[in-house]
C-alpha cells in the first residue's frame, strides 16, 4: 500500500482547531466546487517563500468556488516555531486569509500521506483526490518558476476537464514527525520524492 493518498481516493475526514478559534472539518467547505488542502508550517523556507503565491491563488480562485485549508502537522519539540501560538502570529505577519489549522496528533498528516511542506492535495466537488504534489517547480525562488501545476489543475477542474498531470513530486522540507529524526520519511514514501 502506498504511503500517500492515491488519485481518486476520498478526502480523509478531520476536525482540527484553527487559528481563528473555529474547529474546521470537511463539512465547513462542503459547498466549494474544489478543495485544496495544503500541508504547511511556519518555519520551512519553501513554505515561507511560497506564502505570497498561495495567498494570491486563494484570492483569485476563492471567488470561483475553490476552498483552501492549510494544515500544520509538524512536531513542536524540535521545531517550536511551528507551535499553534506561532501559527497565529505567522498568519498575521503573512496576511494568511484562508483557514490555517493545527494537526497536533499528526493523524491527519498520516491519513493524507503528507510528505513535505508544502504538499498540496486537490479534491473535486465529490471530494475525490484529483491532484497531489507541488505548487510549481520553484517554491523558494518565485522568479525561477517555469511551471504552474496547481493553477493548471484548478483551471482544468473548473472547466470540467481532467488535470494535465495528476501527480507531481512535492518540493519542500520533510514533515517533522514526532519521535523521528528530522529527515526521517516513511520507507514507502522514499520512492515518491
Amino acid at each position: 500500500m502506498a504511503f500517500t493518498l492515491q488519485i481518486g481516493a476520498p478526502a480523509p475526514e478531520f476536525s482540527l482547531p484553527g487559528i481563528d478559534g473555529k474547529t474546521w472539518s470537511l463539512e465547513d467547505v462542503e459547498g466549494a466546487k474544489i478543495l485544496v488542502v495544503v500541508f504547511r508550517c511556519n518555519h520551512c523556507p519553501f513554505v515561507v517563500e511560497s506564502e505570497e503565491r498561495i495567498n494570491r491563488l486563494y484570492s483569485e480562485y476563492g471567488p470561483k468556488g475553490v476552498a483552501l485549508i492549510g494544515i500544520n502537522s509538524n512536531e513542536t519539540v524540535n521545531h517550536p516555531t511551528d507551535s499553534f501560538e506561532h501559527m497565529v502570529t505567522h498568519a498575521k505577519e503573512h496576511r494568511i486569509k484562508y483557514p490555517y489549522v493545527h494537526d497536533e496528533s499528526q493523524d491527519v498528516a498520516r491519513a493524507y500521506g503528507a510528505l513535505r511542506t508544502p504538499h498540496f492535495y486537490v479534491f473535486d466537488e465529490k471530494r475525490r483526490l484529483r491532484y497531489t504534489g507541488r505548487l510549481d517547480d520553484s517554491p523558494r525562488e518565485p522568479a525561477k518558476a517555469t511551471t504552474q501545476e496547481l493553477r493548471e489543475v484548478l483551471d482544468a477542474l473548473l472547466a470540467g476537464k481532467n488535470p494535465p498531470a495528476p501527480v507531481t513530486n512535492p518540493i519542500g522540507c520533510n514533515v517533522k514527525w514526532k519521535g523521528k529524526d528530522p529527515h526521517w520519511m516513511p520507507a514507502e514514501a522514499c520512492d515518491l520524492v
